[in-house]
């Protein structure tokens, strides 16, 4: 009897372990998910907060102050000797007519300071723009038009809340007497906030109110093009041969660690290979779009050697062994079977790659992309720079509107890579599909 009751309790005691260890492995698993959950709200937070901060800092730049002012194109003063040719127009002294018109809203200004401050307001290139705005239609002469002209970066920073009348005329650039010009432009409908255009067309400018992305944007869809055309073939192919046609020997496995060595290469090492080899060597050009595309499409085929052979091993041997039991060739095999199961992860991971590219800057430092290129380019061969080497020049610039022209670039540069990974999720898709 007493055999049972030990036999018992030893029973009930090994259950009771049980239970406990039970119990700790379901609080375990309790706490890791909770973990989990942390984590990711942790992420989505901070991504949030990111974000935000480039919104809220950026959207400003997506908009700008300008001055619909009646210009009275005198052409006693834009071209008094006058054969009034595009050589001689341009020429003129256009700057007066905007002061003048100035003096005209304000007639009271006399002083020699007040009317520097009261010309102040209006950006410097706004005479450029009556230049060019001549020249395009030289029927101007002689007429009063009134002209959108842009006001400047500090009179845009008070019209977009960025200066503040609280804070002592000491402490800012523009003085009292200067607010109260712009609240009375604001007050006649002279002065409005519209679409700023110019930042996503133009090219870059030593005046904030003036510079634009459009070069930079022009000069990245370039050199992404000269990358994509480089590394794709050449990668794809290099991963249908490594993975599908080449023997294993130790001339292949060198091969394949120096490929998966040259992924984790750090990026300005390119820049290097770059600067030595195509400027160097052969001579390229500095800060053109071909050179940039070189060095990224050496940076990228690495990363799309090695996606590619991860979705061509993916497909199932079946297809393989299927395809080669009903009499087709190797290469057949390849082009119209594993191929089109593979191509999904071949084009994700080409996007992928594209997208890391787009987001290089030292590489494109190294050979000269860090030029000042006010023009848009023209072909491969045009000075060009490229997004992110454009916010990192405007990130080092002393005047204060260009913190927001680089949080702007910073969205249009993310949009840029959601449209990139968009479209890699479509193509995925889409050949999903077809299977």
């Amino acid at each position: 009897m007493s055999d049972l009751v030990t036999l018992e309790i030893a029973g009930t005691m090994k259950q009771r372990a049980a239970d406990d260890r039970l119990r700790k492995r379901h609080r375990a698993e309790i706490r890791f998910r909770l973990y989990g959950r942390a984590a990711i709200a942790f992420a989505v937070l901070t991504l949030a907060v990111l974000f935000a901060n480039i919104a809220v800092r950026g959207s400003s730049a997506f908009t700008r102050s300008v001055a619909w002012l009646e210009i009275d194109f005198d052409p006693e003063v834009i071209d008094p000797a006058g054969p009034h040719t595009p050589e001689s127009l341009g020429s003129g002294e256009y700057a007066s007519l905007v002061r003048g018109r100035m003096l005209e809203l304000f007639p009271e200004v006399t002083g020699r300071n007040e009317k520097r401050d009261l010309y102040g307001l209006i950006s410097s290139g706004a005479e450029f723009e009556l230049r060019d705005a001549v020249l395009e239609d030289p029927t101007l002469l002689g007429r009063r038009v009134a002209i959108e002209l842009p006001l400047s970066d500090d009179a845009d920073l008070y019209r977009k809340g960025h200066i503040s009348r609280d804070t002592p005329e000491d402490d800012r650039k523009l003085r009292d007497q200067q607010l109260d010009w712009i609240d009375a432009l604001v007050d006649r409908g002279v002065a409005k906030r519209v679409f700023n255009w110019p930042f996503l067309l133009s090219g870059d400018s030593r005046d904030p109110e003036l510079a634009g992305i459009g070069g930079a944007l022009v000069g990245t869809v370039m050199t992404l093009l000269v990358t994509f055309v480089l590394c794709f073939p050449i990668g794809v192919a290099t991963a249908v041969y490594l993975e599908d046609f080449a023997p294993q020997s130790r001339w292949t496995s060198i091969v394949e660690v120096n490929i998966n060595n040259l992924a984790a290469v750090p990026s300005v090492i390119f820049g290097v290979l770059g600067l030595s080899i195509f400027l160097g060597t052969f001579g390229l050009p500095r800060s053109v779009p071909l050179v940039g595309g070189l060095v990224l499409a050496i940076r990228t085929l690495p990363i799309i050697i090695i996606s590619s052979r991860s979705a061509l091993a993916a497909v199932p041997p079946s297809i393989r062994e299927a395809a080669l039991a009903i009499g087709a060739s190797p290469l057949q095999v390849v082009g119209h079977h594993i191929m089109p199961h593979a191509m999904p992860g071949i084009l994700t991971g080409t996007i992928i790659g594209m997208a890391q590219a787009l987001g290089e800057t030292a590489p494109l430092l190294m050979i000269g992309m860090v030029a000042f290129v006010v023009d848009i380019p023209t072909g491969f061969d045009s000075p060009a720079t490229v997004l992110p080497v454009q916010i990192f020049l405007w990130a080092d610039a002393a005047e204060r509107a260009f913190i927001e022209k680089t949080a702007g670039a910073i969205i249009v540069l993310l949009a840029f890579l959601v449209f990139m990974n968009a479209a890699a999720v479509w193509l995925r898709h889409r050949f999903e599909k077809r299977l």
